[in-house]
């Protein structure tokens, strides 16, 4: 029986971790939880679980949730995230939060020798430097969620971690795969939020329309596996069948094959190194595929792909400028305050603003993060007072 916390699980990925752990009681406890404001689906999911204690942002809804639920204890805030990422008898933190926000119960998770399961990629993308050096500091693994990197490391099982040739990193493309450039000018946020393939958050959603999420995906495989950036080749696979691969030195290519569930994933970090039956999961019929198609990203078109990789090599704290400023202009665009190319617009901005920081602190990165946030409002006001 595994002891879990579930970070951000009013989430996608939260929800289908609650779907797996129902799905397997005897394998799974789900300790403690976190939200965000949906205290609805909270309720709901409660309800379910029966958790011992749950996170929410507000004092308001704590007091309200504490008086309804007196057999649970509730904490708020950031010092309730670390609390419940730091529990004595959990084992493993499903770390689902979407953003930077979920560096800091991350690294406290570590530093309590908790595993983690990561499906949030920006804590690597803007601090892989400090989360692999703590993972072997504190002797704790580092299980990948994300559905790409699930596939990497079920496939480097039982090979050796030196002798990868290159990482080939699948993307479905997003909302847009098909579109040009020109045909992306006024395009809305109920397009981009039309995923072909995956049922997912808003934000990673829209990131995942500009590439900004193959991007990040990105710098998480560079510390995740240690490669360089040179090593890891993005490749556009509109079926989302094959998930990633890897080629190894006698130019042998493994990889993972499966129909989109992001369950596997999530199951397999959390049930590793064992397989479980996935309940209610869809076998791939190859029959019935016809052909799998694959094909280089265009940099030019997809300029969001470039200025990851431009942030990744650059290293330092510029993979931070690129998430902090990303972040503020995804939810711009969802808020329909900006149009859709301005996302990547903004976020080169800020990163050509930005004067680099080599090896940044914690400290320096929080600091960092808020600053390409305001860099972008500051843009856009800006912009809005010339009209």
């Amino acid at each position: 029986m595994k002891n879990i916390t579930i970070l951000g699980v009013t989430g996608s990925i939260g929800q289908q971790t609650v779907d797996v752990c129902l799905h397997h009681q005897d394998e799974f406890n789900v300790v403690a939880m976190s939200a965000g404001k949906n205290i609805v689906l909270l309720e709901t999911t409660i309800q379910k679980i029966n958790p011992q204690v749950v996170c929410v942002i507000d004092e308001k809804d704590c007091n309200y949730l504490q008086e309804k639920y007196p057999h649970i204890r509730f904490v708020f805030g950031s010092a309730g995230l670390d609390e419940i990422a730091t529990i004595d008898q959990v084992d493993i933190v499903l770390n689902a939060i979407v953003g930077f926000a979920g560096l800091l119960p991350t690294i406290h998770a570590i530093e309590s020798k908790k595993d983690i399961a990561l499906a949030n990629k920006e804590t690597l993308v803007v601090a892989g430097h400090i989360i692999t050096k703590l993972v072997k500091e504190h002797g704790v693994k580092l299980l990948p969620v994300d559905s790409e990197h699930s596939a990497i490391f079920q496939s480097l099982q039982g090979n050796e971690m030196n002798k990868i040739k290159r990482i080939l990193l699948t993307a479905s493309g997003g909302s847009f795969r098909d579109k040009t450039r020109e045909e992306l000018v006024g395009v809305s946020v109920k397009e981009a939020l039309n995923h072909p393939n995956w049922s997912m958050g808003a934000k990673i959603t829209i990131d995942s329309a500009t590439l900004f999420n193959k991007g990040l995906e990105v710098m998480e495989a560079k510390w995740l596996f240690d490669v360089d950036y040179d090593q890891i080749e993005v490749l556009i696979h509109p079926e989302s069948i094959l998930h990633s691969a890897v080629e190894f030195e006698d130019t042998s290519v493994i990889g993972q094959m499966g129909t989109p569930d992001m369950r596997l994933a999530i199951q397999y970090a959390l049930t590793y190194p064992q397989r479980k039956k996935l309940v209610n999961g869809k076998s791939l019929d190859l029959t019935q595929l016809g052909s799998l198609t694959f094909k280089k990203p265009n940099f030019n078109r997809f300029h969001a792909l470039s200025l990851a990789y431009r942030a990744g090599k650059t290293g330092g704290s510029l993979p931070c400028v690129l998430n902090g400023a990303n972040e503020m202009a995804n939810l711009l665009f969802r808020e329909g305050k900006i149009e859709f190319l301005q996302i990547e617009e903004l976020v080169e901005k800020a990163m050509n603003a930005h004067e680099l920081v080599k090896d940044p602190t914690i400290d320096q990165l929080l600091d960092i993060d808020q600053w390409a946030r305001d860099f972008v409002l500051k843009e856009i006001n800006e912009t809005c007072r010339r009209l």
